[in-house]
This record gives structure tokens, C-alpha cells and sequence, in this order.
């Protein structure tokens, strides 16, 4: 059993943001036209010893332990062309922002997509590795959250300098923001409430010289028995250095191709050790440097490993129960991965919803096949308890925009269900979802009485006959307009009403 290793704070008062005459890179060579023109490159940073999240462990030969799933973990990938950016919303609503996307567009794609799905707030934003087209929003998203959302709790960094005014502007808000800035390596994890996220790379003392793309922050984060993998753009030295480390305990059910899905990652080794059923390549369908390369999707096609292309399917989102992943996409396209080229492409940052394409395992949600007529309605029959259909759930109240801040108040963010019916609701296992993918799950062996109504609140507390608690460390419930959702379950929608 290996011990982790704490987590660095990095002095931002005496940090250098010095840098060398050499221009920043992209994934396959592409000159940052940005680049600083300086003396000196930081080899290290100063570090503050003493406040450092507390230590967790990882088991190098086992998959690190899985949490008990209550709600649902969503993983959005965005489309931003030949970049990266992952959203993910953990099932009491806490988010994590890996990469941010390419300089070229300054975070305009990860922004909007941001605002549109309704996050107010970063809690962990992790650049994977200094390149610029991994953090090409940071310095925007931190000025936006900062200045006109609820804030960035924390910064997670690689810790290797970059010479571009992209890098530059990216330390300039975390520092006029006063926003946490850590150096994450392996051992460390990231506190994502109810879902283990463990950082299995860069190694303490980095690898082949400190090259940026070989000492990407490598994150595998697992939720009930689902697990997914993100390997930034680790390459054949950070590649080996996993597979020797953790062998078949890097296994994830989905996987981020590393490095655009360039022919430099997703290496036999590496793809034996994760055995994924899934692999999410993001670049542009046009990209110059010919990503995906064809040797990585033939080695995907080997294991017949489904593969899903934000160039062709766009945002590509996937949704775990715990159990199962729910796969969801803008567009319909190939998933064979000798195939994938025959999609047509969409174009980052393109406007539209997510439908489902597949569910893996116990899929978490079962899609309406007729939403036409559903989306007013706002009641609908479930089962009562000896297996009858006298039981009729309604909404009865929305209350979303909580008195005060919302974030301080989150008990007065509510629901209230009724049923309507001449016979009790046996509600155990039902779920409660918003257009986010945000799930409650009502407790087993819960009834709800003929006439009885009951109140979801978002925060905490002790629950009653009359009154459910989320428990939620942030709002659910968006006050410009969501919709409430509830499935048996098996998945059946019982409800659905939509709100603005």
C-alpha cells in the first residue's frame, strides 16, 4: 500500500511567472503566437508545507475503493474543436471543471456551455497541464466566476511553468482573485462530495525532464461501480509509468483517448490495463494534425471499445446511477471507431440538447419516448403498495428562488409532491432529477398517503413523514427555469413539469 502524498499549496506571493524564450507547443507543435519573450524559466515553485488537504490512500495494485451512489454523477464533454473541457456535476450538485479549452477562443465554448447548463459555480478547476490548449479559458472562467457567478473554490495545477501570456493571464486571476492554487500529484485526491477522485499522475519528481504533455494531472474517478479515466495528454513515458504503477486498478468503464486521440497515447498497454467499454476522443473533424490517428482507432476497434467523437456527436454527456452510464449526444453518428470519420461534422460550441444513444450496465434513466404532450402535464400514476394504480403523484409547488442568498439558505429551495390519488405511493427508490442530470433518491420503504403532500428541500436535515432532504451543498433548482422529473425505480416517468 502506497501512501499519498499531501497536497502542495503554492505561495502565489512569491510565485515567478518567469518564462523562456522557447513558444508553447500545442498537442502536435503548433507555435502559441502568444509566446513571452523572458529570461528565466521557474524550475519549481514555492510550496507552503503546513496547509495541505488532508492524506488519502491508494492501492497501486487494487481499483481505488468505489463510493456508495446516491444520485447521479454526470460527465459532460464539451465540443470545443481541438481542445479539451470537461464539466462534472457530482450527485449533490458539487462541479469540477477540467481544462478549459483552446486560447484561440478564451473560453467563449466552455462559458457558454457553462452558463447554459446552469453552473454557478466552480468547486475544483484542474489544468491537466499548462499547454494553451488545455487552459485557454482559465483566466476567463476565473474572472467570470469571480466577479459575476458564486466563485472557483480551488485551482488544481500540474506545477510545470509555461511561456506563453496565456499562462501568464491564468496565474494574474488566480492571484487578483486570492483563488486556492494547488500542486496535484499522484497520491493526491480531489474532494468531490460522494464521488472518489484520485490524481495518479504527474509522480512526485516528474518524468522525461519535465515535459508539460508527460506530466499531465491524470484523474480516474469512480462512483458506485462506474468509473471513468483522464489521462490529459499523457503520452508513451507517463503512459508506461501508469501501467507499471497501477496495472489493472486504472480499469474505468469510460476513457478519455489521451492526447486528442493522437497515435503519441492510448498505447496496447495502457488500453489493456483500463479495458474501457467506452473511449470520448475530443479534436476538431478537420484537425492539421490528423487526430484521431487512424493507429489509435484501429487499436480501439481491436477490443471493440464503443467510441464517441465530439467532432461528429458534439457534447457528448454521460450520466451514472452508479450501477450503469447513460450516454447521451447532440448528434447521432458512428461509433465504431473505423467508422467515426463518416459523420458528419458539427462545429464547436454549437447550440442543442443531449438525447441518449445507449446505456451501459443499468442504465440510469430510461429517455421519455414522447416528451410532446408530458412537458405540462404535472401528474401522472404510480404504483401504490400492493401493486395497484390508485395512487396519482402531482406537483403541487415550486419553490426555486430561495429568500436571500440562495447558497445560504438552501432549505428554503423546495418541491412539494401530492398525491392526488385514492391510494398510498410507495415511493422507495423513485427519483427526483432537473435538467442538469441532479438526482435525489427517495428513501426505501417511503409512502406517501392519499391527500398527503411531502417537501423535498434541497439542504440538510432529519427527514419526516412531511419533509425530505436533498442535502445538496449548493442549489438545484435554477430560478430562470428548469424542469422537475420523477422515475420509478425502474425509470419510468411518473412526472414532469417545466418551470421559467
Amino acid at each position: 500500500m502506497k501512501l499519498s502524498r499531501s497536497l502542495a499549496l503554492i505561495l502565489l506571493g512569491v510565485l515567478v511567472i518567469s518564462a523562456g524564450c522557447a513558444g508553447l507547443s500545442d498537442p502536435a507543435g503548433e507555435e502559441n503566437p502568444t509566446e513571452l519573450e523572458q529570461e528565466e524559466t521557474p524550475s519549481e515553485t514555492e510550496i507552503n508545507q503546513e496547509e495541505t488537504p488532508s492524506e488519502t490512500e491508494i492501492n497501486q495494485e487494487e481499483t481505488p475503493s468505489e463510493f456508495e451512489a446516491n444520485g447521479t454523477l454526470a460527465v459532460h464533454n464539451i465540443n470545443v474543436g481541438q481542445s479539451a473541457a470537461t464539466v462534472v456535476v457530482g450527485p449533490t450538485g458539487e462541479t469540477m471543471l477540467i481544462d478549459t479549452g483552446h486560447f484561440n477562443d478564451d473560453g467563449e465554448h466552455v462559458l457558454s456551455y457553462l452558463q447554459q447548463h446552469d453552473i454557478d459555480r466552480i468547486d475544483y478547476l484542474v489544468a491537466t497541464h499548462n499547454d494553451a490548449d488545455h487552459i485557454g479559458g482559465n483566466a476567463a472562467v476565473i474572472e467570470y466566476y469571480e466577479t459575476e457567478a458564486d466563485g472557483v473554490g480551488a485551482v488544481y495545477d500540474s506545477g510545470i511553468a509555461a511561456s506563453t501570456n496565456t499562462y501568464e493571464e491564468y496565474l494574474d486571476a488566480v492571484e487578483e482573485h486570492d483563488v486556492q492554487l494547488y500542486r496535484a500529484q499522484e497520491g493526491d485526491s480531489i474532494p468531490l462530495e460522494n464521488v472518489d477522485v484520485q490524481v495518479l499522475g504527474p509522480p512526485e519528481g516528474y518524468l522525461s525532464g519535465e515535459d508539460r504533455n508527460e506530466n499531465s494531472i491524470v484523474l480516474r474517478f469512480a462512483y458506485g461501480q462506474t468509473s471513468f479515466l483522464y489521462t490529459g495528454d499523457a503520452e508513451e513515458a507517463q503512459e508506461e509509468y501508469l501501467v507499471g504503477e497501477y496495472g489493472p486498478g486504472l480499469n474505468a468503464t469510460i476513457y478519455k483517448a489521451g492526447h486528442h486521440g493522437s497515435s503519441s497515447s492510448s498505447s496496447d498497454g495502457l488500453l489493456d490495463a483500463v479495458n474501457p467499454q467506452v473511449a470520448v476522443i475530443s479534436s476538431l473533424y478537420d484537425s492539421q494534425y490528423g487526430h484521431p490517428h487512424e493507429e489509435v482507432l484501429q487499436t480501439l476497434a481491436e477490443r471493440s471499445i464503443t467510441t464517441y467523437w465530439t467532432a461528429t456527436h458534439g457534447d457528448v454527456v454521460f450520466v451514472s446511477n452508479g450501477e450503469g452510464v447513460s450516454i447521451r449526444t447532440q448528434r447521432e453518428a458512428p461509433t465504431d471507431p473505423l467508422s467515426v470519420f463518416d459523420g458528419d461534422p458539427i462545429e464547436p460550441g454549437t447550440d442543442g440538447e443531449v438525447s441518449e444513444r445507449e446505456q451501459i450496465g443499468a442504465g440510469p434513466i430510461k429517455e421519455p419516448t414522447d416528451t410532446t404532450d408530458d412537458t405540462e402535464d404535472n401528474t401522472n400514476t404510480g404504483d401504490d403498495s400492493d401493486g395497484g394504480t390508485g395512487g396519482e403523484l402531482a406537483i403541487q409547488t415550486i419553490h426555486a428562488d430561495a429568500a436571500g442568498d440562495d447558497r445560504e439558505n438552501l432549505n428554503d429551495e423546495y418541491v412539494v409532491f401530492e398525491n392526488i390519488g385514492d391510494e398510498a405511493l410507495s415511493m422507495g427508490g423513485w427519483t427526483v432529477e432537473d435538467d442538469a442530470g441532479k438526482q435525489y433518491t427517495f428513501p426505501d420503504g417511503f409512502r406517501l398517503e392519499p391527500g398527503a403532500t411531502v417537501t423535498l428541500r434541497t439542504g440538510s436535515g432529519t427527514n419526516t413523514e412531511t419533509d425530505l432532504y436533498w442535502g445538496a451543498g449548493s442549489p438545484v433548482w435554477n430560478n430562470n427555469g428548469d424542469t422537475v422529473i420523477v422515475r420509478t425505480a425502474d425509470g419510468d416517468r411518473v412526472v414532469m413539469e417545466a418551470y421559467s
